[in-house]
């Protein structure tokens, strides 16, 4: 049975790379029916394509997709740095799916700016060249995150996120996100935007700002590269969704009900040979019946 979603929101998947989670999303995407599908920003990873590396796994993720759009899905696919060569047909529709730089939305009398976020990414006006060297460290890191998470894996340890633990340690890296998310909630302050949502920096949250009196959202739907998540809209209700592989199991073990061993009788009359014999004769013995 499919969870029934009003919006679902999904952003730097980074189909055609080897750092993309490939069979983890096309078990997310077949587990659920959303009435709105929202792909912000680095969904085809155009910058790889040299590498002639697009398995048929992600393959079969652009093919549910268009099956879902054809089963009456809106579908909204925004553009990112990584899949920019598409801007040149922004605003272009075909049936369901519909091609856009940014979406402004009004859901319940609020209004909602969405846009994948690399505009604010002054790396990619200051040194291309630094940009390219820095990014291909980062997909070497992380095809040995996934390496060495499926050694973890055999061993039965627990997976991390190399990547995302040197994210939190490093203070530039850390001081990249503040910045990003700073001038994010100030231009959407200054918009009287109720929700702003982004993707591009790898880092999901969900948080309420208060600028001036002004309440503003923040949200950021993550990634399918590290983190795994997606922004979830139902019962008039935004929901962060961490993807867990127990989740998918047919014999989850979250839900397994332990297993009492049952009490023979032949258990108990053991037990009663094996203590006191005048004792346990006198806890069997019925009471006289009261006059």
């Amino acid at each position: 049975m499919k969870r029934q979603l009003d919006i679902v929101i999904l952003s730097d998947l980074h189909l055609g790379t080897y750092s993309c989670h490939a069979r983890e999303l096309f078990l997310y995407l077949s587990s659920i029916d959303p009435k709105t599908l929202i792909l912000n920003g680095d969904i085809l990873d155009v910058w790889q394509f040299k590498k002639r590396y697009f398995p048929r796994q992600h393959m079969e993720i652009i093919q549910l997709i268009i099956k879902m759009a054809l089963s009456g899905t809106k579908v909204y696919y925004i553009t990112g740095n990584h899949d920019d060569v598409l801007r040149r047909f922004t605003d272009m529709s075909m049936g369901k799916i519909s091609l856009r730089d940014k979406l402004v939305l009004q859901l319940k009398g609020e209004r909602y700016w969405i846009f994948h976020g690399d505009v604010f990414d002054a790396r990619q006006w200051v040194s291309p060249l630094l940009n390219f060297f820095g990014k291909r460290g980062y997909d070497l890191l992380l095809r040995y995150n996934r390496w060495n998470n499926q050694l973890r894996k055999r061993r039965g340890k627990e997976i991390k996120s190399i990547s995302r633990s040197i994210k939190s340690s490093v203070g530039k890296a850390q001081f990249f996100i503040q910045k990003f998310e700073q001038k994010v909630i100030e231009l959407a302050t200054e918009q009287e935007y109720d929700y702003v949502i982004c993707g591009h920096i790898h880092q999901p949250v969900i948080k309420e700002v208060n600028t001036e009196g002004h309440k503003l959202t923040y949200m950021n739907a993550g990634d399918w590269v590290e983190n795994l998540t997606a922004l979830e809209y139902r019962h008039d209700q935004w929901t962060l969704y961490r993807y867990d592989e127990l989740d998918y199991h047919l014999d989850n073990p979250k839900l397994r009900v332990p297993h009492k061993p049952s009490f023979e009788p032949k258990d108990l009359l053991n037990e009663l040979m094996e203590s006191d014999t005048d004792t346990s004769l006198t806890s069997l013995e019925q009471k006289p019946a009261e006059e």
